[in-house]
């Protein structure tokens, strides 16, 4: 039995070809036919029709519960991060990333059931600078640290990194176990790997790909990463969880605590 997730950094609906069509990133969605997928990027602009509320939009044509976590508010509207699922909520939390005066960043930590047991999911889009990157990787594997022992736990999103040795990508490889996913980045010709995923228990990531195709290179401009998760490795309990402490730096005192 498995589990089909999938991240995909959506650009607002506006493709390669500048043209807004958030019917074009439902199609893509319909070809990978995901149980769970994190998006980023999602606005709702301001206007009159069901197709700018894009989350509304997608999670109606999909069949999904939609579950926001928009971070930036504009003059044309809300915008950020988003899970869309088919398995049964269990907890919703909401956690605040932002650094300094950049941008408002978040992540999305969200309990799900799945095959009657706990599945984690922490779905999230770090910032563009390089110290901004830092700090909310190392709130992300206190987040991590925090949870639950023993409940399986998923990570994906983009994470705006591309160099494969960034301290970033090693704390979180650290503690999920590391998978060198593949380039999604620029969708029309990908060379960067700025989306990823990590699982816990490592061993039930049975495949991760790009999801590629004609369609996709157009709809946006980041390819979604499409994963199959095995159920029954996932909540064997005879695999160890290997959550190894990790020596971080000490978190700037003038962050607001999650």
């Amino acid at each position: 039995m498995t589990l089909t997730v999938a991240s995909y950094n959506i650009h607002r609906c506006i493709g390669t070809d500048g043209r807004y069509d958030p019917n074009r990133v439902i199609a893509v969605l319909k070809e990978i036919d995901a149980d769970v997928v994190a998006l980023q990027e999602v606005e709702n602009r301001s206007g009159e029709g069901h197709a700018l509320l894009q989350l509304d939009h997608l999670a109606d044509a999909l069949g999904m519960r939609s579950i926001p976590d928009t971070r930036l508010v504009k003059r044309w509207g809300e915008y950020g991060n988003a899970l869309l699922t088919r398995l049964p909520i269990v907890d919703i939390q909401r956690h605040n990333l932002s650094f300094n005066w950049c941008e408002p960043r978040g992540a999305l930590d969200v309990t799900l059931e799945a095959a009657g047991s706990p599945l984690r999911i922490v779905a999230t889009h770090l910032g563009l600078g390089r110290f901004e990157r830092r700090y909310q990787s190392m709130r992300l594997v206190q987040l991590l640290e925090a949870g639950v022992p023993g409940i399986p736990c998923l990570v994906l999103g983009d994470m705006n990194e591309w160099l494969p040795w960034s301290r970033h990508l090693r704390w979180l490889d650290r503690i999920l176990g590391a998978r060198d996913g593949p380039a999604t980045f620029p969708s029309r010709f990908p060379v960067l790997r700025l989306d990823r995923l990590w699982l816990r228990p490592a061993a039930a990531l049975q495949d991760l790909r790009v999801h590629g195709g004609q369609l996709a290179r157009v709809a946006s401009d980041h390819l979604p990463l499409r994963a199959e998760i095995s159920l029954d490795i996932l909540h064997d309990r005879r695999i160890a969880e290997h959550r190894p402490a990790i020596p971080l730096p000490a978190i700037a005192s003038r962050q607001a605590a999650l």
